[in-house]
């Protein structure tokens, strides 16, 4: 065999276990038995389901927080590709003046700490009565996922030739029309990114779901974690922990997996014949 493909094949090994490697590791943590969880054993024998029995108990209220990270997630996703979109195009098509500075306001919007936005939005949110509610994590969780998102769907669209609107409003579309039936269909790679993108980092934002909710009937998944008790006073849970974290991840992963080809597929190529 050529040395180039072995290398090659080497090296996406290495990289696999080095991405995968942690995540194992949660998932053998997850189904030790709680008295086994300190174990360094590659394998847990014997398999115990005790830990994610346990964490959806009636006293831990993780399915809830799973439905609230849900809820969050998918309304911040789903306003922020509408928003997104809209704006994206309209930087990539329109021509007004200023356009390269509201671009580079957009993407240094992005560059802001979340820690340092804490104590002005919960000044915010306490004033207009918004402290335990969804809006309070799903409003920051645009704002940090928008600037990505319009520059990302920017780049798409400044990607596809303009003739393509223009033979769509020869045959009798209005602009709103070819970019929904034309423009939207090609950009759908860069639109599924976006969305994953999105909704990942709305599914693990942390900071804000922590300090603008004390209601545990309103935490998210990643709060609801953090806040995990073990059976005495100062005893850390990591089985319950692990199995949560597994919980939390395997939706991320499907998701990929799911959408992974119209991710990397290139549906523009041809789009002007």
């Amino acid at each position: 065999m050529n040395p180039r493909v072995v290398l090659r094949y080497v090296g996406l090994a290495v990289i696999l276990v080095y991405c995968l490697a942690p995540f194992y590791w949660m998932l053998v943590s997850a189904l030790r038995r709680p008295t086994d969880q300190f174990s360094l054993t590659p394998f847990p024998n014997p398999l115990s389901a005790t830990n994610f029995i346990a964490i959806f108990g009636a006293d831990v209220g993780f399915g809830r927080a799973l439905l609230n990270s849900l809820v969050v997630a998918g309304i911040a996703t789903t306003l922020t590709l509408i928003i997104g979109l809209s704006a994206a195009y309209a930087m990539a098509r329109l021509k007004f003046r200023f356009k390269n500075g509201v671009a580079a306001i957009i993407i240094a919007t992005s560059m802001f700490p979340g820690i340092s936005l804490v104590v002005p939005l919960l000044k915010l949110f306490t004033d207009i009565n918004w402290i335990n509610t969804y809006q309070a994590m799903i409003v920051p969780s645009m704002s940090f996922a928008l600037p990505l998102a319009v520059w990302n769907l920017n780049a798409f669209f400044r990607q596809m030739p303009g003739e393509l609107e223009e033979a769509a409003m020869i045959d009798g579309c209005t602009r709103l029309q070819a970019f929904r039936k034309i423009i939207l269909p090609l950009a759908a790679p860069g639109v599924f990114t976006t969305a994953i993108i999105t909704f990942i980092t709305a599914w693990n934002e942390f900071i804000i779901a922590l300090s603008m909710v004390n209601d545990e009937s309103m935490q998210t998944a990643t709060v609801s974690i953090s806040r995990f008790t073990g059976a005495y006073g100062f005893d850390q849970p990591f089985g319950t922990q692990m199995a949560a974290g597994v919980i939390v991840t395997v939706p991320l992963v499907v998701l990929v997996l799911v959408f992974q080809r119209r991710i990397i597929a290139g549906l523009t190529a041809g789009g002007v014949k």
